[in-house]
């Protein structure tokens, strides 16, 4: 359906979500060099390194440079979700399946009460929300459209190169649109079109993945755009 040429069915607005999202972090993308790419503005940072220098536990990537990961954990704005999960029926031995912890973890977790401690958190470089989000749509287009087998971790080979890593990235994103604007309203609504191993994509229906998509991409282009105006003003600060 649509409205003075915009259309209003559930998969138009999602794209046109989208696609407005695309425009603007391209624009905010522009111009971005290799120093600002990988800037630690804080000591701990997570971000894409040479593999003998990876300083996180589950740090990986299929070639020289990787992305780092620290050890599995739920965090805490997490919690709802595991009780939606629990709710839902999932067993705990899937959830704990499903978020890469152990089964304790998961019942210390539903049976919490009351507000969660804030999670620590580590800042993270351009150079990692950027390789954050390649995996993400790489391995949610194999996993949907592709052929359901590559292992999402290992398909993305992280560059040192600003340029080089947003050549790759660019033609990653446009490869997902380009799928997803084929997606029926059949498709939609089916549970599982999407296989994507990590998070709850086989359990959802697909204009739920979606949405989360949009909502991935969007916060972490937002970060992004923090990290760049907060480059541009490090030595101007007034302190």
């Amino acid at each position: 359906m649509e409205i003075d040429g915009v259309r209003t069915d559930r998969l138009g607005l999602l794209l046109d979500q989208f696609d407005r999202a695309r425009e603007m972090a391209e624009v905010r993308l522009a111009g971005l060099g290799d120093e600002e790419y990988l800037w630690e503005p804080v000591p701990g940072c997570w971000s894409v390194r040479p593999r003998s220098e990876a300083t996180t536990p589950r740090a990986f990537g299929p070639g020289e440079w990787v992305l780092d990961l620290g050890a599995a954990d739920i965090p805490a704005n997490e919690y709802a979700e595991v009780a939606r999960q629990a709710a839902g029926g999932m067993s705990v031995a899937k959830i704990a399946e499903d978020w890469s912890v152990g089964v304790e973890r998961v019942e210390q977790i539903l049976a919490h009460t009351g507000e969660p401690e804030p999670d620590e958190t580590p800042i993270t470089t351009i150079a990692w929300r950027l390789g954050h989000l390649h995996f993400h749509f790489a391995g949610g287009w194999e996993w949907t459209f592709g052929e359901r087998r590559q292992e999402p971790k290992l398909g993305v080979d992280f560059s040192p190169s600003a340029a080089v890593a947003l050549d790759r990235f660019w033609t990653v994103i446009d490869r997902w649109r380009e799928s997803v604007g084929s997606v029926t309203e059949e498709q939609l609504d089916t549970v599982g079109f999407s296989q994507y191993p990590y998070g709850s994509d086989p359990d959802d229906p697909y204009i739920s993945v979606l949405s989360g998509a949009n909502l991935e991409f969007i916060h972490h282009m937002a970060e992004i755009a923090l990290l760049r105006d907060l480059y541009r003003s490090r030595f101007t600060a007034s302190r």
